[in-house]
């Protein structure tokens, strides 16, 4: 298959601020760390677009894995002791490093959004923010492939 060559530029619409300042003390999920909270702010030009926003439970934020580190397509994981693909896994270090979080609203300023169940890094860029709708996105016969019966357990030393 043939490379298409395009090139895409993403301009952040804001930062993404908790108590996260390490990769090694964020949650690796933030629905295992519901208590974690953080703040979402938005530049003062993107804010109008906040409008009734705060009707949602739970919003998606996207953003750049922007202190990812180096990029390996099979890798160790967390959850397991077997290596996986990146596509099979929720690494952050990606070929596109591009994070998905869902959280939960708490609660909105004029220009920022209080959050729980945060687990990403403070000071990380906002690429977009979308409301979470059950009737859309949840879907409770998805299969979870290798992570089936897989807990969370502490991060070794070492593993990202």
């Amino acid at each position: 298959m043939k490379e298409t060559g395009v090139q895409i530029m993403l301009k952040p619409i804001g930062i993404i601020h908790s108590e996260f300042t390490t990769k090694e003390e964020t949650p690796i999920q933030g629905r295992f760390r519901p208590e974690t909270i953080g703040w979402v702010e938005l530049y003062e030009e993107y804010a109008e677009g906040l409008k009734d926003i705060e009707g949602f439970s739970h919003i998606f934020l996207v953003y750049p894995f922007d202190r990812a580190g180096q990029v390996q397509l099979v890798r160790p994981v967390l959850l397991d002791d077997d290596p996986h693909g990146i596509f099979a896994c929720r690494h952050p270090a990606r070929p596109n490093g591009i994070g998905l979080t869902i959280v939960q609203l708490l609660g909105r300023e004029p220009m920022k959004l209080k959050v729980g169940g945060i687990d990403v890094l403070d000071n990380t860029p906002l690429l977009d923010i979308k409301p979470y709708v059950p009737r859309f996105d949840c879907f409770p016969e998805a299969s979870e492939g290798w992570f089936k019966g897989k807990e969370e357990r502490p991060k070794p030393p070492g593993r990202e």
